[in-house]
């Protein structure tokens, strides 16, 4: 064999090698929760898990109230069947109106917009005590509703049906990140009294365990952007794959043929 067909054999060869390796992704740009920030490895990420999201107009509360007296439990009993389902609660459901109130009961309006759930009930808790004894109220917040879209298998809007619920559990609803989800370049749209605001966070850090973020609040929005590889594997296919093709054909044809 010639010293110029050895050369164009592995020119061939490097050329075949460079194409397979520019189309794979490196697994450290899909990895969640790396250590990033220190060398050392932790493993304890306090969180308050406050829940900060205040009521505003428009929302649903659900709201029971349960007593040993007889008399206090009938008196809030309603003539809904007692099915605790999505329909359910909300028929049984106060709405927050424009100004900000909510109607319940014999009590005059109360002003919730701007308050937690929390602070709805300790309110509405102190005034039944003057009335009634021994009663107890349970809020639920009806709306608590996110939505997942971009580089995930299942995109779309899931209600919640709990008190809290956090950003990988989310993703997890959504099906998980596609293979060109980008975890670094994760978007969050958050509404706020004044409008929306729009973070930017990295999943593949850690310190998201720590962030005031990492929970999600009722109509937050998760934007899952795709890797660059993504638009240039796209972009080159099926002229890669071709041309590894042609280039495989060639070298069997120059060893075997030639």
């Amino acid at each position: 064999m010639s010293v110029n067909r050895i050369i164009r054999i592995n020119a061939r060869i490097l050329l075949i090698i460079g194409i397979v390796f520019s189309s794979c992704i490196s697994q450290n740009k899909v990895k969640l929760i790396q250590e990033r920030t220190t060398k050392t490895p932790t493993t304890d990420f306090p969180n308050s898990k406050v829940t900060t999201y205040r009521l505003q107009t428009g929302d649903h509360l659900y709201i029971e109230v349960y007593s040993v007296d007889p008399k206090t439990s009938k008196f809030f009993q309603t003539d809904f069947p007692d099915l605790m389902n999505p329909t359910y609660l909300y028929l049984k459901s106060y709405s927050v109106d424009e100004f900000g109130f909510i109607n319940f009961s014999f009590i005059d309006k109360m002003y919730v917009k701007g308050l937690t759930v929390v602070e709805v009930k300790d309110l509405l808790q102190k005034t039944l005590n003057d009335y009634f004894k021994e009663s107890t109220v349970v809020i639920k917040l009806v709306n608590f509703e996110v939505s997942v879209i971009g580089e995930v298998n299942d995109p779309g809007s899931f209600t919640i049906y709990r008190d809290q619920i956090n950003i990988f559990q989310a993703i997890g609803l959504a099906g998980g990140f596609k293979d060109f989800g980008n975890p670094k370049k994760v978007k969050l749209v958050r509404q706020v009294p004044t409008g929306s605001n729009l973070v930017e966070l990295d999943l593949s850090d850690n310190k998201i365990l720590e962030s005031q973020y990492f929970y999600m609040q009722p109509n937050d929005v998760l934007y899952i952007e795709p890797l660059n590889a993504k638009s240039v594997a796209y972009q080159r296919f099926p002229y890669e794959l071709l041309l590894v093709i042609i280039s495989t054909a060639t070298l069997v044809y120059s060893v075997f043929i030639e």
